[in-house]
């Protein structure tokens, strides 16, 4: 690969990495080609892009991203890396977590999620349970929703007693 093809190849990433707020560096290394096609077939399925990539060229991609700091995942890139890149947090994590159920590989490195940097894979449980931003929405559409159903309830509930209770006053008064 000549100097023009990696400053491309650095170019690429870096729009990359500009562009989602979400990826996984993770350790696929030692996977052998029917695994490797099956974990890309399943990232494919769940929007994920998985690319081998040298580490040096990602470092020099993460450092021309002047607008998000990339330091604390610099420490992760060794061995052999992939990219796994996304638009929701916690896809890539349970995605790796069910692919462990049957494979030693991936092993997840580092994360970043929402401008937040997590390293090593004792995070891949946190990363999980991360809500996506649709997540998120429906809890707090379920949260208002609920104390009005109470509300609607009681009234209704209510309601029925008092015309029955009414009924019943009427009948014995009559």
């Amino acid at each position: 690969m000549n100097r023009q093809e990696k400053n491309q190849l650095i170019d690429e990433l870096s729009d990359l990495l500009r562009a989602k707020s979400v990826f996984y560096l993770t350790d696929a290394s030692g996977l052998d080609a029917e695994t490797t096609t099956e974990l890309r077939r399943e990232s494919v399925k769940k929007n994920l892009t998985v690319r081998v990539v040298k580490n040096t060229l990602l470092r020099k991609a993460m450092e021309r991203v002047e607008e998000r700091n990339f330091e604390e995942l610099y420490g992760s890139l060794v061995g052999q890396t992939a990219l796994m890149v996304g638009d929701v947090g916690n896809v890539p994590a349970k995605l790796i977590k069910d692919f462990a159920k049957k494979h030693e590989k991936p092993v997840l490195k580092a994360a970043y999620v929402e401008e937040a940097c997590y390293v090593g894979a004792n995070h891949l449980d946190v990363l999980t349970s991360i809500k996506s931003k649709d997540e998120l929405l429906g809890d707090i559409v379920m949260l208002l929703q609920s104390p009005a159903k109470n509300v609607l309830g009681a009234l209704q509930s209510g309601g029925n007693t008092i015309s029955g209770l009414v009924k019943a006053l009427e009948s014995r008064g009559a």
